[in-house]
């Protein structure tokens, strides 16, 4: 299949939408988790839809309308940052609004965006705020919103500031909008029920410090380079890939004899107790095979009472990534590499956040080995070093992180200086495919040039669902070539 020429949309129109009801919302003071995201881009995400069988200026006012109301639930969101004279940053929420723009590609359809692991070029232009770091919202808007029409669809981008929002709370947002756009299409005279939760803006956790983090007068640069060659690419890892990759980084010997071998898998994690084995290759209930295999019952009746650690299915994935990353980057032995994971610190602090609490509220979780024990282990090892990391990040990691940062406020080092990093962001557990504005779910979902560098990825659900993944994989074209030829890799990606 061809594949068009990128070129910019047409800019048709511009505006500044304003909450349908005035802030009753405090200044919010900038935490521990969003002052180092100062430097960073704005964030870029959008979906992508069928067209919806409107008009298009139909559809611009339904859109306004839904925002000018999601807004009023978001004050923040249509603010605008302010250093006070001590220092301090704030999100003040004045109702400043956001800004929307209209701008039409009607050369695209959308069969041409959608090639299997090919992201077009053209969605680097379907968003506002290209490349603008995240200190700009002292005079700029806090969020902007770029409806670009196709021929046979339509992309609806968002451009929202890091130093304010993180995926959780970006999300919330988006799919709030998405519910309030669906509630004001509806023709029915019932009184609509949010289902969306609403976001939490306290401020009173350890995440706001009294520290303060010094910036020059003209704000803070990003931390990469934005001019080296890149390629980017989509993968997708099917349920049933998953499945077969953390059962492997989860066996576990148990029994090994010459004529019978049995290994311990853990499948499903947290969505189940039940423990399985594999027996000569074949993975099964444990009680299942006890009754099946008699040697097994006679020889190994307390089987089922093992406890077999559990790796996640993403900690199995990103084991995968870093192994083949790794070996295509063609590192010497001893160079130390590191594999970054965003976590979300929600559900480790004690006493715990809102689950919706609006915000940054990560932290980043680094794990380092040499490229060769990278290498030379198992995968199962290196999912085992991000898994102790991870499971380690409790509510006292949390707050060493936050402590270590006021000793030496400083911004977030994003990008891969050394030439062996690999930083893990968003999370296909974001609700991304659950936006229908009144016409139904995306065909896809993509961001901008936003915060891209060698060795940035990004996971998103697949639309398929079920536990199906998608990576939006960024490396230096000779990298991304060696992990296209990782037979280790690619035997787990789906072309459908």
């Amino acid at each position: 299949m061809p594949i068009p020429t990128p070129s910019s949309p047409i800019l048709l129109s511009k505006c500044v939408v304003f909450p349908d009801q005035p802030s009753a919302v405090p200044d919010l003071k900038l935490s521990v988790s969003d002052l180092p995201m100062l430097s960073c881009h704005y964030i870029q995400k959008g979906c992508l839809f069928t067209s919806p069988n409107l008009d298009d200026i139909s559809v611009l006012d339904l859109l306004k309308r839904g925002l000018a109301r999601t807004l009023s639930r978001f004050p923040p969101l249509a603010g605008r940052l302010i250093t006070d004279r001590d220092g301090y940053v704030y999100i003040e929420c004045n109702d400043a609004g956001v800004d929307f723009i209209h701008a039409n590609a009607g050369e695209f359809f959308v069969r041409d965006l959608l090639v299997p692991g090919y992201v077009h070029d053209c969605f680097k232009e379907f968003f506002a705020f290209d490349r603008t770091v995240s200190f700009s919202g002292h005079f700029n808007s806090i969020m902007a919103v770029q409806i670009t029409f196709l021929a046979d669809g339509i992309f609806i981008g968002c451009s929202v500031n890091h130093a304010v929002t993180d995926g959780t709370s970006f999300w919330n947002f988006f799919n709030t909008f998405a519910e309030e756009c669906k509630a004001a299409k509806s023709t029915t005279t019932v009184k609509r029920i949010g289902i969306t939760p609403s976001p939490n803006f306290r401020r009173d956790s350890v995440l706001v410090s009294p520290a303060v983090l010094r910036l020059p007068a003209s704000g803070p640069k990003v931390t990469f380079s934005g001019d080296v060659p890149l390629r980017e690419r989509i993968f997708t890892f099917s349920r049933e890939a998953i499945l077969k990759l953390k059962a492997k980084t989860n066996q576990k010997k148990l029994i090994d004899n010459g004529d019978l071998t049995v290994t311990a898998v853990e499948i499903m994690g947290k969505q189940s107790n039940d423990k399985y084995c594999e027996i000569n290759g074949k993975v099964g209930s444990i009680f299942e095979s006890m009754y099946k295999n008699d040697s097994v019952t006679n020889q190994h009746a307390n089987c089922e009472a093992i406890t077999v650690a559990t790796i996640s299915s993403f900690q199995s994935l990103c084991a995968l990534l870093w192994r083949s990353v790794t070996r295509a980057r063609k590192l010497p032995p001893n160079k130390m590499t590191t594999f970054r994971m965003a976590v979300n610190c929600r559900h480790r602090l004690e006493p715990k956040l809102d689950p919706y609490y609006f915000g940054n509220a990560i932290q980043s979780v680094p794990t380092y080995a040499t490229a060769g024990n990278v290498l030379s282990r198992d995968l199962r090892w290196c999912a085992e070093q991000l898994n102790e990391n991870v499971m380690a990040h409790d509510n006292g990691m949390v707050r060493r992180f936050v402590e270590d940062w006021e000793g030496n406020p400083r911004l977030f080092p994003l990008g891969n200086a050394d030439g062996a990093s690999v930083t893990m962001g968003s999370s296909p557990r974001f609700p991304m495919y659950e936006n229908d504005f009144g016409w139904g779910r995306p065909v896809a979902v993509r961001s901008g040039r936003a915060n891209k560098f060698d060795g940035k990825i990004s996971a998103f659900p697949n639309r398929e669902g079920g536990g199906s993944v998608d990576l939006e994989v960024v490396l230096a074209p000779e990298t991304m070539a060696g992990i296209e030829s990782d037979w280790e890799f690619m035997q787990y990606v789906s072309w459908k």
